[in-house]
Formats: C-alpha cells, structure tokens, sequence
C-alpha cells in the first residue's frame, strides 16, 4: 500500500497486477488510485510503456492465469477496464519517426493464429501497432493485401479505414471481413513508384506466411529508389 501510495514505477505496477490482485489490495480505494495509476497518458509517457505491452498485460490480467507457471488470480473488472483505457492513453509513449510510412498489413485468414507465447492474435497485434502509427506518424498511410478481381491470386493493396479513434475489437473485425489476398511482400514498393507514392519507410506486418511475385522485395525497394 505504501509502495502504491508513493507512485510504484509503471513498468513495475503492470507487472505486478496478479500478485497484487491475490494480495487483496486491488479492491476499494486502494483499487481506485491503481486503476487511476495505470491510465495515466504522463506516467505511461514518463515509463515509456508502448501500448501493445499494455494490450499484453490486459489480455494477460483478463485470462486470470499466466502463460508460464502455475499461478492463478480472480481479475478485478475495475483494473481490466483500466487496461484497456491504458492501450488508448499509452498512445503518447510512442516518439514518432516524422517519416513518410506507408505500412501494408496481412489481412489473411492465418492472421488470426496466436502470437508464440502471447495472449494476443497475428492479427491484434498487427492491428495495434498499425493504430499506434495513426496515432504518432503525422505522414502515414495504411493498406491492406486485399483479393483483385481474380480472388485470391491477384493481390491488390487497398487503402484501409484504420484511425486511433477506432476500438482495437473493431479494427480487427474491418480487417477480418476484407476479401483477402496474399502478402506479396514486394507489393508495396511496387505499388508506390507506379502511383509516385513519395516513402520513407515501408512496413509489413504479416505472420510470414508471405511470397513475391516476378520481383523480389529487395529489388523492387532498389527500384523504388532509383526512380523515385
């Protein structure tokens, strides 16, 4: 209680949630101060908590157990709301890059396999980090592996609705429901110099069950560079 009292470091909190849950001390008014603790855009900005270690430490306190040992919890409603504010609010922890990014997202149905050894989907955690950009990168712009007018074989990039604004659960049943296409992870650097996209950075968030087509990525980057 006295360490809570003085302001236990944030890192250091996340971490000790189910302890302290077992301990009884997340209930009343110590509770409160801790539910305020964990949403808190300055201390999650001063500790440098990145959002998705947030979304893993609710996901984690939700399911009442942890992913290793044997050690179990009743989770506090209170503090698993307070989490998931605590994704939103820990936007602010992130430093932006200022560069131009153009990030490409896997869409496809394995998207939806678990993260090795985290509580989060393929997908969840692409989606998160794909809102984390819209939030800090000023000069973004997000896009999907999406089915052509032939299916599946012919991969299109589309433009996708992903804002901050938008609920975590929600951006990820938008980007389950698309027609998908497969991760051809030269795409997108071919995409950009045919529509003279200037880019500073490409991003490809996928659970690597990729392919390329008649170019390899290393070269289509080569060739984006040389034209553009």
């Amino acid at each position: 209680e006295a360490l809570i009292a003085r302001g236990m470091p944030q890192t250091a909190l996340l971490r000790q949630l189910p302890r302290l849950t077992r301990l009884g001390l997340l209930t009343g008014a110590t509770g409160t101060v801790v539910a305020h603790q964990l949403t808190d855009p300055a201390r999650l900005a001063k500790a440098r908590v990145h959002p998705v270690n947030v979304l893993v430490a609710q996901r984690t306190y939700a399911s009442g157990h942890g992913a290793r040992g044997q050690a179990t919890w009743q989770p506090v409603g209170r503090i698993s709301d307070a989490l998931d504010a605590a994704f939103y609010a820990a936007y602010g922890a992130v430093r932006p890059s200022g560069k131009r990014t153009l990030l490409a997202l896997d869409i496809s149905g394995s998207m939806g396999t678990p993260v090795s050894g985290l509580p989060i989907s393929c997908r969840e955690a692409a989606a998160a980090l794909a809102m984390v950009t819209a939030a800090t990168e000023g000069d973004h712009r997000i896009v999907g592996f999406t089915a052509g007018r032939g299916g599946y074989p012919s991969t299109v990039l589309r433009d996708l609705d992903i804002s901050p604004r938008r609920r975590l659960d929600d951006v990820c049943t938008y980007t389950a429901g698309l027609p998908m296409g497969g991760t051809d992870c030269a795409l997108p650097m071919v995409w950009a110099r045919t529509h003279r996209i200037p880019v500073d950075t490409f991003h490809i968030y996928t659970d690597n069950e990729t392919w390329f087509g008649s170019i390899h990525p290393h070269q289509a980057l080569r060739e984006y560079r040389r034209r553009m």
